[in-house]
């Protein structure tokens, strides 16, 4: 039997819907495969919007990396944020070391794009991770808890006006989330306070919603958002966020008290000087998803820039999933000597919902809205989510919220942003008792946690 320490050398960079199908497609490969994320779970990211409206706790649609992983022999996981790609070395530069590679799969997903606006950056929400997420439901809490003892009536309106900027998927749904929150949950619970005060209004910058869709669907959308009472503001590129206040460019103000940014994304930041960049600073690839000049190395997800048809595929989980099963196909091929075969993508269902027995879909020539929309999203997102123990929990979350009109997690969290202590590296936490407090290394952080030398670090084999 091959050693583990002889065979290729695999790193996946990032645990979203690209690593995580490329480390299950090389399960039980002659291949050493080592998943690096600088957080250990992974993030099912279209449910996002419903941890900040309160529908869903975070460890409903997050799952521990390693759970995901346990049983196949050849998957390793490690928590560290990858700062820096060094191509002619082959290797990574992490918060924990130097970390060699044979092969390696770029998925590191993307981050958001505020168009270089650092008010925008400063003073919004977002719904791009848990702990953001987290932040905008104890943010909207805030509002209503706010609102209770504010006695100045302008001031009450502006803490009770919400601002989504950006008219796609993740805008209409949280829109959608936010108002029936507020109209079927809060308005039973806060009677105190006059929710005609409440203004949800949607910016969006060009003159419809959902431009991936088509026209008629979002046509269904604008139309049901509006019966919901949030107001849609076309056409509204928003130009500066000052405190409490929106400034468009055409001149339009709002004032609010919460702003949330689900406007645009751009491609991980690791990218940048690998190579030729496309639309939102994805990576250019070759048409077997390899970036030119390193055939060893795979890029997949919302950093690859992968043209099909004279257009670049968009930043949807579908995409990155079948561009990783693919990769993580051309890999083994390549490991093994083999022809290599071009990625080509076929057109999934895209999807958002409205709210209660509203949704639009989209597959191919076939479209849907409404209740049957709302049925096809809600068997989709089961279908996508990782483990049982979530959908079921899922299940039980919206049926409750279905039938008795109640969020079951509508709780403000203060967490301590640092730990309270940590030992020096090098430190033992009983060093004030006589040990060493410069005890020296014999080996870095990264060869302790990884294995022996020549697991992962040092030069790895060449293929």
């Amino acid at each position: 039997m091959t050693s583990i320490l002889d065979r290729p050398k695999v790193v996946i960079v990032g645990a979203g819907f690209g690593g995580i199908t490329a480390a299950r497609a090389l399960a039980g490969k002659p291949l050493d495969v080592l998943i690096l994320d600088r957080n250990n779970y992974h993030l099912f990211t279209p449910l996002l919007y419903q941890v900040g409206s309160g529908l869903l706790d975070p460890s409903e649609i997050a799952q521990p990396v390693r759970s995901i992983l346990r049983g196949p022999h050849n998957l390793r996981f490690r928590m560290a944020t990858v700062e820096q790609v060094d191509l002619p070395n082959r290797t990574l530069i992490t918060d924990h070391g130097r970390i060699g590679y044979d092969y390696l799969i770029l998925a590191a997903g993307s981050s958001n794009h505020y168009f270089g606006n650092q008010a925008l950056s400063e003073r919004t929400h977002n719904l791009k991770d848990l702990d953001a997420a987290l932040e905008l439901r104890n943010a909207v809490l805030s509002r209503f808890e706010e609102a209770h003892w504010e006695r100045d009536v302008i001031r009450k309106r502006s803490l009770l006006t919400f601002a989504i900027i950006g008219g796609g998927p993740t805008g209409v749904e949280y829109a959608g989330a936010l108002s029936e929150l507020i109209s079927l949950v809060i308005r039973r619970e806060c009677w105190d306070v006059d929710l005609s005060d409440v203004r949800i209004v949607l910016l969006e910058g060009s003159g419809r919603l959902l431009a991936a869709f088509n026209s008629d669907l979002a046509t269904y959308a604008d139309k049901k958002l509006k019966l919901k009472g949030i107001e849609i503001w076309y056409d509204a590129l928003v130009q500066d966020a000052s405190e409490g206040e929106l400034i468009t460019a055409d001149g339009r103000s709002l004032s609010t008290g919460t702003v949330i940014w689900t406007a645009g994304v751009k491609a991980s930041g690791l990218g940048h000087g690998l190579g030729g960049e496309g639309r939102s600073g994805a990576l250019k690839v070759e048409p077997t998803l390899q970036l030119p000049g390193h055939p060893e190395v795979f890029v997949v997800g919302d950093i690859a820039a992968v043209e099909q048809d004279g257009a670049q595929l968009p930043m949807l989980a579908p995409v990155a999933m079948q561009e990783a099963k693919h990769a993580a196909r051309n890999l083994s091929a390549l490991a093994q000597r083999r022809n290599l075969r071009v990625f080509r993508y076929r057109d999934k269902v895209i999807l958002a919902t409205i709210g209660r027995n509203a949704a639009v879909a989209e597959f191919g020539s076939v479209r849907l809205h409404g209740f049957v929309g709302w049925v096809t999203w809600l068997l989709v997102h089961l279908l996508l989510i990782v483990s049982l123990r979530s959908r079921l929990i899922v299940v039980v979350n919206w049926a409750w919220d279905y039938f008795f009109y109640d969020r079951p997690v509508r709780l403000i969290l203060r967490a301590r942003a640092e730990p309270i202590w940590l030992p020096k590296p090098g430190q033992s936490r009983h060093a004030g008792s006589g040990a060493s407090a410069e005890a020296p290394q014999k080996q870095t952080m990264a060869e302790r946690s990884l294995g022996p030398p020549g697991a992962t670090t040092g030069s790895p084999r060449r293929p």
